[in-house]
């Protein structure tokens, strides 16, 4: 197996968690802004919310999924086995882990 280098991927996840994290808190406080919305008119009003709230809740899927994936990650360097295909155990390409630090398969 070539090399890898750890801490540089290391420095990569933990850059993308913090990211993640920071778009979780943002999802999460327009959530509870749209919870609060009181002063609903119409029914054209309650749609618009409705709408809004379901997209959220995805994007919030999403991030979750994400955030997971790179906690994984960041296990797997700690264990000394990051870099290898969950499914087959061989190496993952080096321009696949560059795209995708978190990737999980080649």
């Amino acid at each position: 197996m070539a090399y890898i280098n750890t801490e540089y991927f290391k420095k990569r996840l933990e850059e993308e968690r913090e990211r993640i994290l920071r778009n979780i808190e943002a999802v999460n406080a327009e959530l509870a802004t749209i919870a609060a919305e009181d002063e609903i008119d119409d029914i054209e009003d309650m749609a618009e919310l409705k709408v809004d709230n379901d997209r959220d809740k995805e994007v919030l899927k999403i991030l979750l999924q994400e955030l997971k994936d790179v906690n994984d990650a960041l296990k797997k360097i700690a264990e000394g086995t990051y870099g290898l295909d969950e499914k087959t155990g061989r190496p993952i390409p080096i321009n696949r882990l560059l795209a995708n630090p978190a990737a999980r398969t080649a």
